[in-house]
């Protein structure tokens, strides 16, 4: 049988997704993408093998994506995120959506209709504001991991502002409403709050609302919080760290 790859080098995070000829994964793989993305990439390959038991020669095509797509050398074409986030989520839903996708520095809005066809797109502007930085930003000054945010912003019972959108005046803030004692699960509400507010400013959604991204695979509260934003009912997409990386392998396919 033969396969094909999407790679996804993101800022933060690198992944890789193999599926057949059907579309559907056969094994993924992700790493912290680090300061040599190539060799990310190459650890990356070898271990969707041997997880499926795969030789590289079964690689019908292999797409790139994300930040650091230009640093895959064995890769065979690739990409924007936009059109991978979108592939992915509609091969998944389709129906016509907003797509919304929270990386680690960017955000994006994009629209298909009811056949996939994208209709638009808008990115945030080049500010943390909106993106995975920012809550990673409050969560340093709040001394947490990453991991202790979703349950933290679920148990808030109280609204907070952070009026600052950017991380360096956010910082400061954090540290007044610490100081003037509010709680630190109503803190970190705040952040996921700002960050919806950030992304209902950049555009409207049409149809149905899907999340990607591993903000909301992390943070599953956020998408509800964006839900509540728009007024309507936000979905996590499956796997929705790996859609980047899911969509390059089916646009691979398409074009293998």
């Amino acid at each position: 049988m033969e396969y094909f790859g999407g790679i996804d080098i993101g800022s933060s995070t690198a992944k890789l997704v193999i599926v057949d000829t059907a579309g559907r994964i056969v094994a993924k793989a992700l790493r912290r993408s680090g300061i040599d993305y190539g060799k990310t990439a190459e650890e990356l390959r070898a271990a969707v093998c041997a997880s499926a038991g795969i030789d590289r020669s079964a690689f019908g095509r292999i797409i790139s994506t994300g930040y650091g797509r230009d640093n895959v050398p064995w890769a065979d074409g690739k990409m924007t995120e936009i059109a991978c986030h979108g592939k992915g989520a509609f091969f998944l839903f389709r129906r016509r959506m907003t797509v919304i996708d929270i990386g680690a520095q960017d955000s994006k809005v994009i629209h298909l209709d009811d056949t996939g066809r994208r209709t638009g797109f808008k990115m945030n502007r080049k500010c943390a504001a909106g993106t995975g930085a920012f809550i990673e930003e409050v969560a340093h000054k709040l001394a947490l991991d990453r991991a202790e945010l979703n349950g933290l912003a679920e148990r808030s019972t109280r609204k907070v502002e952070l009026g600052s959108f950017c991380t360096v005046f956010a910082a400061t803030e954090v540290i007044e409403k610490i100081r003037a004692g509010v709680a630190v699960e109503d803190i970190v509400r705040g952040a996921f709050s700002s960050v919806a507010k950030r992304i209902v400013e950049m555009d409207a959604v049409d149809g149905m609302l899907v999340t990607t991204g591993g903000v909301v695979a992390h943070n599953p509260f956020l998408a509800k919080m964006l839900g509540e934003a728009f007024s309507t009912e936000a979905f996590i997409a499956p796997d929705a760290q790996y859609m980047g990386a899911f969509g390059a392998a089916l646009l691979a396919g398409e074009t293998g």
